[in-house]
């Protein structure tokens, strides 16, 4: 074990997967020479070389359509849009060619594509460097979508995403690349190194695809959680002195949903929190599947607690996003339903 952060997680898990697999590459905008603008690529180029670590240019839809080819290939690349609210020109490509690329073939050919991107707010990144864009990508069949919240899974996640014949979409909430975040900004940044989660195994892991986590154990309501918003729901338990089971979902596509149904079963209530805007956002989905399947268990209407439905604010930052004392609002509020 050795204390990491996320970023160095995350460049420990690409090391490793070079290291055993020759056909593992990672590219991307600044990630070769510089290590990316987080320095979650840092060193590889000089290890690996210029072959297998490598710059490209600005150029979001050519770098996914490379990749996609390169995978076609048997290649199995591992590419970083330099921030989430940059994959826009590339969504063609990913939707179009990578998630389709098994059906279309017949099964003839697969895409061992990874695509990581830091994504969220928290950071006064404005509108154009803080979205959440995950429902566009749980939406679109053919992708799986995951979103670690620590360093010990985001170095699994990674592994077993590059260990994956399908694409595979990576979102790291930024925020959390230097320690966890509990939504209060006014109080001193809490490094990973004391964190239990930041214990990072050395050697070669993975953590599966398609399974939960619970970040806390209780009996009054279920909070469904993602990213960063697991440290906000853990605030608000304590802070609204209500016993409150965080589910970490970890991977949105599969979604585990054994775990949801066990946990609402045994709760009666649930609240559903992410970051992205609400409208559309996975949020309406995870409600939906919890109406399915725990109707009869409810003893409260789901409740949602999100991101409003505008641009990212840089002014109003915290207006937008979902800290403790809203989500405590609403806990309160379904357990008083």
């Amino acid at each position: 074990m050795t204390h990491r952060t996320m970023i160095e997680a995350i460049q420990n898990g690409h090391d490793i997967a070079m290291e055993r697999d020759d056909k593992v590459v990672v590219f991307g905008e600044d990630v070769g020479f510089f290590g990316g603008v987080f320095r979650c690529t840092a060193g590889l180029q000089a290890k690996y070389g210029k072959s297998r670590c490598f710059d490209a240019p600005i150029n979001e839809l050519g770098i996914v359509g490379t990749a996609i080819g390169m995978a076609a290939y048997g290649i199995k690349p591992v590419v970083e849009i330099q921030f989430a609210d940059y994959v826009y020109p590339a969504y063609d490509q990913i939707v179009s060619e990578a998630a389709r690329l098994r059906h279309r073939s017949g099964g003839d050919f697969t895409c061992p594509l990874v695509i990581r991107m830091p994504s969220g707010g928290g950071i006064f990144g404005g509108q154009t460097h803080s979205q959440s864009p995950e429902a566009l990508f749980t939406h679109v069949a053919g992708l799986k979508t995951v979103m670690p919240s620590n360093p010990r899974d985001a170095k699994g996640l990674l592994l077993a995403a590059i260990e994956d014949p399908d694409p595979v979409i990576i979102l790291e909430p930024k925020r959390l690349y230097n320690g966890p975040f509990d939504g209060h900004h006014e109080k001193p940044i809490v490094p990973w190194k004391k964190h239990e989660l930041g214990d990072v195994d050395d050697g070669y892991y993975t953590t599966p695809i398609g399974k939960a986590s619970i970040a806390r154990e209780g009996s009054d309501v279920t909070i469904l959680a993602y990213g960063t918003m697991v440290y906000v729901a853990l605030a608000a338990a304590e802070e609204a002195g209500i016993d409150a089971e965080v589910i970490d979902l970890r991977s949105l596509v599969p979604l585990d949903t054994a775990a949801i149904k066990a946990s609402v079963e045994k709760t009666g209530r649930c609240v559903v929190l992410h970051e992205a805007t609400r409208t559309s956002g996975f949020g309406a989905e995870l409600m939906s599947v919890v109406q399915e399947l725990c109707f009869y268990h409810l003893e409260a209407p789901v409740v949602r607690v999100t991101g409003w439905d505008t641009p990212y604010p840089h002014a109003q930052e915290w207006n937008y996003f979902p800290g403790p004392a809203r989500v405590a609002e609403n806990l309160r509020k379904v357990m008083g339903a």
